[in-house]
């Protein structure tokens, strides 16, 4: 099998909040929509263009546009709103019960114990923004070589440490102590190694943040790929999230780092699955209420999109979405809870609307059925909508159609009998055939959802309501089976979504 599918995870980017977004104290976090008021309207005329708009009401996005992705979007369904539970129900897992939280900082217990197994002392120890932990506690952790612990809203148990105080690999050690440390009841998800440079008024955090995350607590996708011996490929720290289950990746500096290397794996000759994140709109914008850096993040990728897309194969598929919202426009400064946007592009992608899914799961599963295998984790895969293929159900009473004469379009016609179907998408299709013969008879009409429109689309896109005028009666039985059986293979792939 030579498919191929591409998810990029475009870390913090929401797109309104979810169902249960009130119970996080998330009620009003948009990101997509309160960075496009902010900012005037977004320009982003690739996304535009494969439907971003048509998702949810984004100022300075046409939602009139005829896309070319299928898109829609996703509500989480796990408990939780941190990274990594987003990334696995992305892959199948959802979490029953959240991650551990510490509004008031880790019990003295587990500082203690940090204490004792590392050598050094602890300072900090608080909930706090990374920057501003920086500015209150770098100076004295030069002085004195003490670990600045903190932690925020989410499920992590953060040290920070200067790379000329406190070498990496000592760093590093110390949270891979941390991580084998921390078991329930206090198993966060992550202990992050947070390094950082400079002096006193001017710390900045570098690129050497390393996650060291819980394995996940069932079987993922990236497990299902590893055992059918499908190639696995990570950008950025997707890795991290997963305890390097089932995947391993290339850390990026940044954003433009990660599409490079994107960039280079979908115009090289790698094979399998690749798996990409691009952090810097959840941790270096959303996380600081940047929104001009955050508009910035974007118009970068929306910039650099067209590259992809040009190179993908036709076996190739193409999915943009995210792990959770970031608003840089809210007091806060942490994770929303919020609905996620899936766009699915490549050549053989029908641009069709695939409707709110109930479980970021839902991508995990269509990848596995594009990858040929039988996972599907907690999700629903919709990867039949976006081929438009899907299954066909004769609806009863639909007239019996003529016994067209021999011949490959009347061979055709007479092998696939049901022409018309209404499937739980809202989506129609009819074969103009069926409708032709039989001039739109009621029992047609009647298996259509309210509003749904009939349409044939001729190769040069003009469209009509299907009638007898594409089979002429006074051509030949013979000439009119061809006709009408070639009307068939040009409108199979036509649809139109009810109102």
């Amino acid at each position: 099998m030579n498919r191929r599918a591409i998810v990029i995870v475009l870390d913090g980017v929401g797109i309104g909040g979810a169902h249960d977004a009130a119970a996080y104290g998330d009620e009003g976090s948009h990101t997509l929509g309160n960075i496009a008021r902010a900012v005037g309207g977004l320009d982003l005329p690739n996304l535009e263009s494969l439907g971003l708009g048509t998702l949810d009401r984004l100022d300075g996005l046409r939602g009139d546009v005829r896309p070319t992705a299928a898109r829609g979007t996703m509500q989480p369904a796990s408990k939780g709103k941190d990274s990594i539970t987003g990334h696995w129900e992305l892959c199948g897992v959802h979490l029953e019960d959240p991650f551990p939280t510490y509004p008031a900082g880790f019990p003295p217990e587990v500082v203690e114990e940090l204490v004792r197994l590392t050598g050094r002392a602890v300072i900090g120890n608080l909930v706090g923004s990374g920057t501003d932990v920086l500015v209150r506690y770098g100076a004295e952790h030069e002085r004195t070589g003490a670990w600045i612990v903190y932690t925020s809203a989410d499920s992590v148990f953060q040290i920070a440490a200067h790379e000329l105080v406190v070498p990496l690999e000592e760093l590093y050690r110390a949270c891979t102590v941390a991580r084998q440390m921390l078991v329930a009841p206090h198993n966060v998800s992550r202990v992050i190694a947070r390094p950082f440079l400079g002096s006193e008024g001017s710390y900045l955090r570098t690129a050497n943040r390393r996650d060291f995350a819980l394995s996940p607590t069932g079987e993922t996708l990236l497990d299902a790929l590893a055992e059918a011996g499908i190639t696995r490929t990570g950008v950025g720290k997707v890795d991290d999230l997963f305890a390097a289950r089932g995947i391993s990746a290339q850390h990026t500096r940044d954003n433009s780092d990660g599409m490079a290397r994107i960039h280079e794996w979908i115009h090289g000759n790698a094979g399998g699955f690749l798996f990409a994140n691009l952090v810097d709109f959840d941790q270096l914008f959303g996380h600081r209420n940047d929104v001009a850096g955050f508009y910035g993040a974007l118009r970068h990728f929306d910039r650099a999109l067209p590259s992809l897309l040009t190179a993908l194969r036709e076996d190739d598929l193409l999915f943009i979405t995210a792990d959770h919202g970031n608003d840089p426009t809210t007091p806060s400064s942490d994770h929303a809870r919020e609905r996620v946007p899936v766009l699915v592009a490549g050549s053989r992608v029908v641009p069709v609307h695939v409707g709110e899914r109930a479980s970021f799961s839902d991508l995990g599963a269509t990848v596995a059925e594009w990858m040929g295998i039988a996972f599907r984790g907690r999700g629903e895969s919709f990867l039949p909508q976006v081929l438009g293929c899907l299954r066909r159900a004769k609806p009863k009473g639909l007239p019996r159609l003529p016994q067209w004469p021999v011949g490959p379009w009347g061979r055709r016609m007479l092998r696939i009998r049901a022409f018309v179907w209404a499937p739980p998408c809202g989506l129609v299709m009819a074969g103009c055939s069926s409708a032709a013969t039989w001039r739109m008879p009621p029992i047609l009409r009647a298996s259509a959802p309210n509003g749904a429109r009939w349409l044939l689309r001729s190769p040069k896109g003009r469209e009509n309501l299907c009638s007898w005028s594409c089979a002429p009666r006074r051509r030949s039985r013979r000439r009119r089976a061809a006709s009408v059986g070639r009307c068939w293979w040009n409108s199979r792939r036509i649809w139109t979504s009810s109102a």
